[in-house]
């Protein structure tokens, strides 16, 4: 298995920045806002009377009743309290459903760009990923004849997200019909759907998820947590709405690995959800200004090629135009190449589209501040300058 390639640049920025670079990390996909405070009040009166012990390995009742109110009020669908499993990250949760469901030689259908761990997660199934392959003149995002182009008989599950990382692009209610309608003609098919961003949507429409069609919706896994849309990257929680037989077994999986989350996150969790979300819609506020500011900068470097993003806080420019580009005698042949370059020469650290099964492009975070996002952008274009 191969090391996470955000967790792996972002690692080299640290150490960078430890021997005195003043390096610019736009690699993690990581606010930048502190957990708003009505969350964090409610983790400390959680400290205060005493839930410190071993929790349900799904979670709190409580907080599985509020995460089920939760997908009623914001998506329209139904999950009672035993169709969801809280889990430590929406990562684990994930992971949870592949290794529930997937046997060695199932195919994994993953619409690339994609998030780097759903390969590896898949792998360590012992499954084979087939990638769906987009471009940025489509937003990134595969049509229903694609997907059904790549089922074969060995075809188990889809994997993707929307709002999508690493490009921001998000799937509309059409287009989400167009991939039930795949799924009906083949009912061996599950879908995993990454919902982690859905607070971070431009579009100015509702969000829309796959489980509202209710004809495939016994074959739809949605995954959500905390760390985007609440700022709470490190409290580690995240939760699945599925089918009663997937969640039992991810219930069993979880059990045997690290059973119930952090007590104190979950009740976090539960204030979250059923608390004032004012704090959540002015992040989203700033989220899409500086969306708007990333666009207009990188716009002006010759030969970058972008799109604007509907969702999530991420731009996946196309950098192929200087693909045979060198720098002091170094040839520039791939995205690893150019981020490296990057790195080293503007002190801006983003991560290859290589992992996200992307040849063409890379992946920069604008969850940082407005003067750090202008910073960098000057330094990329000052660099790719310098390329002859």
């Amino acid at each position: 298995m191969q090391e996470s390639a955000t967790i792996k640049m972002s690692k080299m920025s640290r150490e960078l920045k430890a021997q005195g670079h003043d390096i610019i990390d736009l690699s993690l996909g990581e606010p930048d806002f502190d957990t708003p405070q009505h969350i964090k009040d409610a983790a400390k009166d959680a400290i205060d009377k005493g839930f410190t012990k071993y929790t349900p390995v799904p979670g709190y009742p409580e907080l599985r009743k509020a995460i089920s109110l939760k997908f009623k009020r914001d998506n329209n669908l139904d999950y009672t309290a035993d169709e969801i499993v809280v889990s430590t990250g929406a990562k684990q949760s994930i992971a949870n459903v592949v290794l529930s469901l997937i046997n060695p030689g199932d195919e994994v259908l993953l619409p690339a760009p994609y998030w780097v761990s759903y390969a590896a997660i898949a792998e360590l199934a012992e499954g084979k990923c087939i990638e769906i392959p987009s471009t940025i003149d489509t937003n990134f995002k595969v049509t229903a004849a694609q997907l059904e182009q790549h089922i074969t008989p060995k075809t188990k599950l889809i994997i993707f997200s929307s709002p999508c990382n690493p490009t921001g692009s998000v799937y509309s209610k059409a287009e989400l019909e167009g991939i039930a309608g795949v799924m009906k003609r083949h009912p061996q098919l599950f879908a995993l759907c990454d919902e982690i961003y859905e607070y971070i949507n431009f579009t100015g429409e509702k969000h829309h998820s796959l489980a509202e069609f209710s004809d495939i919706k016994d074959r739809v896994i949605t995954v959500n947590g905390f760390s985007k849309g609440f700022a709470m990257t490190g409290w580690r929680l995240g939760y699945i709405g599925a089918p009663g037989w997937i969640a039992k077994a991810c219930d069993k999986m979880q059990g045997q690995i690290t059973s119930g989350t952090c007590s104190i996150a979950q009740k976090a969790g539960e204030a979250a959800l059923l608390g004032d979300l004012t704090p959540s819609y002015k992040m989203v506020e700033q989220f899409k200004k500086r969306r708007d500011l990333v666009y207009g900068l990188l716009k002006e470097i010759p030969g970058l090629k972008v799109n604007l993003p509907d969702g999530a806080f991420y731009f996946f420019p196309d950098v192929s135009a200087y693909f045979g580009k060198s720098y002091h005698g170094t040839a520039l042949n791939t995205p690893e190449d150019i981020s490296l370059f990057l790195l080293r020469e503007a002190n801006v650290a983003m991560v290859s589209g290589e992992s996200f099964g992307d040849k063409n492009c890379i992946r920069l975070s604008y969850a940082t501040s407005e003067e750090k996002l202008r910073e960098a952008c000057k330094r990329m274009k000052e660099a790719f300058a310098k390329l002859a």
